[in-house]
């Protein structure tokens, strides 16, 4: 493999991990402190990639204001969500979670499905982001992707800081160890949740936003992605962000170059990986904590 080959595939598995840290970082949330199972949270990255696609026609080339604009609307979805649905799950069995979840899943395929139909859609990349740079040779890479990196990298640090360095992360990190003692403090336990959840949504749709327009928009884009992210959840150790980070990024590079060099059993990469891992350690690669 030619070296500027080499820095295309690094390039691209960096991309992709980190595209998956956001999605699974917001899965790790709401299962680390929440404790529901959430099926329906590849569904908010398929409503991510699809306010991408509707709103185009109305912010044009003004890229990052039709992110925001997204970001405000999944931010208000997910704090209608945790308020109708979410918070009657708490003290519920997993069965009940799962049951529930599965039948946003649908509930969000056929409205997708009412809105905008079942073609497959594309993504314009903004002007100001389209072309390529040169890595060696004939090879280019698209700016877009970098950009893409670039976003979803700031995301990861924004949250970490958050989380690690703020009141508010303290007080989620709190609600994740006792949430009868953070009750007991005087701390609106269901606000912090709700906020908590609205976060997760807007991570995994933060995520199909920026990825809309380096990949087609179709139906039932969200269910692969939940797959892979329950993957990187399980590989990291469940209720870990840093975990979740470390995960994103080996299954970027297992997935990628599993198709460059074993392109006919690519599929099973990241499972394998999986595997290994829980063998060498069941908990994951770092135990709960943030």
């Amino acid at each position: 493999m030619e070296l500027s080959t080499f820095l295309v595939q690094c390039l691209n598995a960096i991309q992709y991990g980190l595209l998956l840290f956001l999605v699974a970082s917001g899965l790790t949330l709401i299962f680390g402190i929440m404790g529901v199972i959430n099926l329906a949270h590849g569904s908010f990255y398929m409503i991510g990639a699809y306010l991408a696609f509707m709103l185009a026609p109305y912010f044009g080339d003004y890229f990052l204001v039709q992110i925001a604009a997204g970001v405000v609307i999944a931010a208000i979805l997910g704090f209608l969500l945790e308020w109708v649905f979410f918070s009657f799950l708490y003290q519920r069995d997993h069965l009940q979670q799962v049951l529930m979840t599965y039948s946003l899943i649908l509930v969000f395929e056929e409205i997708r499905s009412i809105l905008v139909g079942n073609d497959v859609h594309g993504v314009k990349v903004p002007d100001w982001l389209a072309g390529g740079f040169s890595l060696g040779g004939i090879m280019t890479y698209p700016v877009y992707r970098l950009f893409a990196s670039a976003a979803c990298l700031v995301v990861a640090l924004g949250l970490y800081y958050v989380v690690n360095r703020t009141r508010l992360g303290m007080m989620v990190r709190a609600g994740a160890s006792n949430r009868d003692m953070v009750r007991g403090l005087g701390i609106n336990i269901r606000l912090l949740y709700r906020s908590v959840f609205a976060a997760g949504v807007v991570l995994a749709a933060f995520a199909g936003m920026i990825a809309a327009p380096m990949s087609s928009v179709y139906p039932g884009m969200g269910g692969h992605i939940l797959i892979i992210c329950f993957v990187v959840v399980v590989i990291g150790g469940i209720g870990s962000i840093s975990g979740a980070l470390i995960a994103s990024l080996l299954v970027g590079f297992v997935d990628t170059f599993g198709k460059v060099f074993f392109a006919q059993m690519s599929g099973i990469g990241i499972y394998l990986l999986m595997a290994v891992i829980l063998i060498w350690r069941p908990e994951g690669l770092v135990r709960k904590g943030y």
